[in-house]
């Protein structure tokens, strides 16, 4: 299950690269703000961090791809019924670390603005230790997801917003409830 979102980028960059224009490489980080959606969190965004790299692959004049792949780390605050419900001991705070691989549509409608949309797979590395300390495995390993946003190019550097929005539910407990990552991530790329 693990290698099928790499296989997938994989072919992805081969099948494009006989197409393509010009290829660049680049690395990328900076502040995610997320949320959690579900009646055991906190309808709050928290911060947490992404950094990463891509390739970005013309395809003419307008149009890319750029496939990516980032580490996210997400702190996301429970409610106060998260423990009640699902019986865990003293959990107010959840870490969820992401490998995540976005493949975006780039288009450019001018020279330096690109827009970006696509689906983003993300492969859980780690889970909270407070929850594997209650026994139980409270999150699925996969995140499937949408991302849309903006970014600004500026010579070799790129300032960006876009926000991410979870299409599958993440609870690996039970059916309760629908848990959905969402958020918003701030940062600068850099083309080499």
């Amino acid at each position: 299950m693990k290698s099928k979102p790499i296989l997938f980028v994989l072919l992805c960059l081969i099948g494009t690269s006989a197409f393509s224009q010009k290829v660049q490489i680049g690395l990328k980080g900076g502040a995610s703000i997320n949320k959690l959606s579900g009646k055991s969190f906190k309808e709050e965004f928290s911060f947490g961090y992404h950094v990463g790299g891509f390739l970005t692959i013309g395809l003419g004049k307008k149009f890319a791809i750029q496939p990516e792949i980032l580490f996210n780390q997400s702190n996301v605050d429970t409610s106060g019924s998260f423990s009640t419900i699902y019986q865990f001991q003293k959990l107010d705070k959840v870490k969820l670390n992401y490998l995540s691989f976005p493949i975006l549509l780039n288009f450019k409608p001018v020279k330096m603005l690109t827009l970006q949309v696509g689906p983003q797979f993300g492969i859980l590395m780690n889970q909270s230790s407070t929850l594997l300390q209650n026994g139980q495995k409270a999150f699925k390993s996969g995140d499937f997801s949408m991302l849309g946003g903006v970014q600004v190019n500026i010579s070799h550097f790129g300032f960006y917003g876009r926000y991410n929005i979870g299409l599958s539910n993440i609870n690996d407990i039970d059916s309760q409830e629908k848990w959905k990552n969402q958020s918003v991530q701030l940062g600068v790329a850099f083309r080499f």
